[in-house]
């Protein structure tokens, strides 16, 4: 059985409650359809009634009704929803009108049933912007305590079984910080390990990338992933991460244990943290086209609550996948 599989597996066995904001739009109500028939999730859709009905039976799909369909103008609890932003956000100036409209924002929306206890994650993208999905899960979920930044990860299915978990990597950040600080870079690596238990199921052995390995070369940028390492491991003193390293080093045991000898996680690494966004933005595309590795992602990650993004190229098995990685991710922090 694939990693994949297990993913779904296990949200089939414990299913969490995942909203889906863009509930009316083709690829999401397809990809809802099989979730529901699978029994992967409980999907909740925000949207018209009428219009995800009509678009259920012109797409011939039969499992619709199933699913839990929440009206973002007129529902039940938009007033409790109402009340609830307006306190989250008065102290930066929202009036409970204000308040009020922002409910009828499908992407508030699904925020707000997640702070509330009524969904426990969120998949949007499809039709948005990463900052049209990132900009209310901050002002109401916010980020996980300790964490100050929102990062994103790939799980990099590659053919190169001896890496990984059978080839599995898990990269970041290749989604959302341009240029971390040491900090920074440090709560990255402790978000990424964090989704690697969750997720990939495995303990995180995570490589700090530098283009140096334990001093070879003298840099500031290689000083920045040195402080990083040092304050992960303050950080987080139980977890298995080492710095700074070359690719080759964290990935192949005998340019490991010649290049870092003694190191932890030289020629073992599993999770891979690039410097920077440039780095691991091209890296893993680099990794997808030449490799032939399949990139699931990104997963949000530093969040106090799963919340994720797609791109709007996605398929419906992305949003399939990207929903069964949610509810691991909600079964990981509950």
């Amino acid at each position: 059985m694939g990693l994949m599989q297990e993913i779904i597996d296990r949200a089939k066995a414990n299913k969490q409650r995942i909203v889906l904001p863009e509930g009316t739009e083709e690829r999401t109500l397809k990809a809802a359809d099989r979730l529901v028939a699978d029994e992967v999730a409980h999907v909740i859709l925000i949207g018209n009634p009428s219009e995800i009905k009509k678009s259920a039976e012109q797409f011939k799909l039969s499992n619709i009704d199933k699913t839990t369909i929440i009206d973002p103008v007129n529902n039940e609890k938009k007033q409790i929803y109402a009340n609830l932003l307006f306190e989250l956000r008065k102290s930066k100036g929202m009036t409970a009108g204000q308040a009020e409209k922002l409910t009828e924002d499908p992407l508030y929306l699904g925020c707000l049933m997640i702070k509330n206890g009524d969904a426990d994650g969120e998949i949007a993208g499809a039709q948005n912007t990463t900052g049209d999905v990132l900009r209310p899960a901050l002002q109401i979920i916010k980020t996980t305590p300790g964490i100050s930044v929102v990062s994103g990860a790939f799980l990099m299915f590659t053919k190169e079984k001896e890496y990984g978990k059978n080839g599995l990597l898990v990269f970041a950040d290749c989604a959302v910080m341009p240029n971390p600080n040491a900090r920074e870079l440090a709560e990255i690596a402790i978000a990424t390990a964090q989704t690697t238990r969750s997720i990939v199921g495995v303990e995180p052995k995570v490589a700090m990338l530098s283009f140096s390995t334990k001093g070879s070369a003298k840099h500031e940028l290689c000083d920045k992933v040195i402080e990083a390492t040092r304050l992960a491991k303050e950080m987080a003193p139980d977890l298995k991460i080492d710095g700074e390293l070359q690719a080759d080093a964290a990935l192949v045991a005998s340019i490991g244990s010649s290049k870092a000898p003694g190191s932890p996680i030289a020629g073992q690494a599993n999770v891979l943290v690039f410097p920077n966004l440039e780095c691991g933005n091209i890296s893993y595309k680099l990794v997808q086209r030449l490799g032939n590795a399949e990139a699931v992602g990104p997963i949000l990650q530093g969040m106090a609550a799963p919340v994720n993004d797609l791109s709007r190229g996605c398929s419906v098995d992305d949003i399939y996948k990207m929903v069964a990685i949610c509810a691991n991710q909600a079964i990981g922090m509950k």
